[in-house]
Formats: structure tokens, sequence, C-alpha cells
């Protein structure tokens, strides 16, 4: 069984908490990753024996989730938010593509483990690289992006942000530019 169980809800105060839950068949657990989205979240594992029990825990993980109130958020209610470095070369070189495996993994992690969503492809584009994530909160997403492209030194002063609602993509704003700029394009 593969997949990932990833719902949120809000508090009574208007705070995003977000639970996900999956089967780490490396470790052979149950692993449950929960907090506040945009905060470093906690994770208790489970050792499953018995690998035919990994399919009761996801759906009793679920049950659970729905019962405290947690859903899915469907995409279209989720804004797409675009890490895009500047490149010397309209296609990319060598170098471009180890950033781009680079800085896709530590956003993965990044934003995976605060509940900011998730990258959803990578693509260059005249003189650009372009990191499409799929995120719940754009402001978060885009305070956690930058944090994690200057601590892994991704060429941070190459670095803008582009957010847009998921469904309109052709409408990004610029959340943050490391140049002078006043609009964001893929």
């Amino acid at each position: 069984m593969s997949g990932i169980i990833r719902v949120y809800k809000r508090d009574d105060e208007g705070v995003l908490h977000f639970r996900e839950g999956w089967f780490d068949e490396d470790y052979s657990q149950f692993v449950m990753n929960y907090g506040v989205v945009g905060h470093q979240s906690r994770t208790e594992e489970t050792d499953v024996a018995d690998a035919a029990a990994v399919e009761g825990l996801m759906d009793a993980f679920a049950v659970q989730c729905a019962e405290d109130g947690y859903a899915e958020i469907p995409d279209k209610e989720q804004f797409w938010v675009v890490a895009q470095f500047a490149l010397k070369t309209k296609d990319g070189t060598e170098r471009d593509r180890y950033l781009e495996e680079k800085a896709k993994d530590a956003i993965i992690s990044h934003l995976a483990w605060r509940g900011l969503g998730t990258v959803e492809r990578s693509e260059f584009s005249d003189y650009k690289l372009n990191i499409f994530c799929l995120c719940p909160d754009v402001n978060k997403a885009v305070n956690a992006i930058k944090i994690c492209c200057r601590g892994e030194d991704l060429d941070f002063t190459k670095l803008s942000i582009g957010a847009a609602p998921f469904t309109e993509p052709a409408n990004f704003k610029l959340k943050h530019s490391a140049k002078p700029a006043s609009s964001f394009s893929i």
C-alpha cells in the first residue's frame, strides 16, 4: 500500500492545523506527522509487524481525523506558490540541473514537515528554473521557502517567489524578489 493521508482543520481561533499519516516501508512503521501549519511538526511512529495491518491503521487514522474535524483541502481551495531561480542560460546547464534537484529536495522536506504543501513539479523556461508548490497558506509557504533557500545555500540572490490561486494559474503575483521587481512571470 502506498499513499499518504493529509488533512487540515481550523481551530476556534482560526489557526490551521494539519495531520498526515503514511506507512514507511523501509522501517515497517506507520508514521503520523501533525502540528500547526507553518511550524515544525511533531512525529510519532508505530512499528507494524504485519504488513496486512497497514490498511487497518490507515483506515483508523482517517476515521479518527474525520471525527476530530480534519478534512482534505481541495486543490481548488489551495494556491500555486512558485520558487523561481534566475539562470544564466535559456535552457539550464548541468549545474542548474543540480540546483533543481537540490532545491526540490530541500523545499519538499521543508514544506512537508510544516504542513505547508507539496512540490508538484519543476521546469526550465527562458532563463528560469520554476518549482511549483501546491500550498494551503501562501504567506507561510513564501516565508518557509525563503528560509529554506537561505539555509540550504540555494542561490538566494537569484530567487523570486510568485503565487496564484489554484484556479487562476495565469494570475501570478510577486511575493518575494531578491532584486527590485514588480511582476512575476513563469
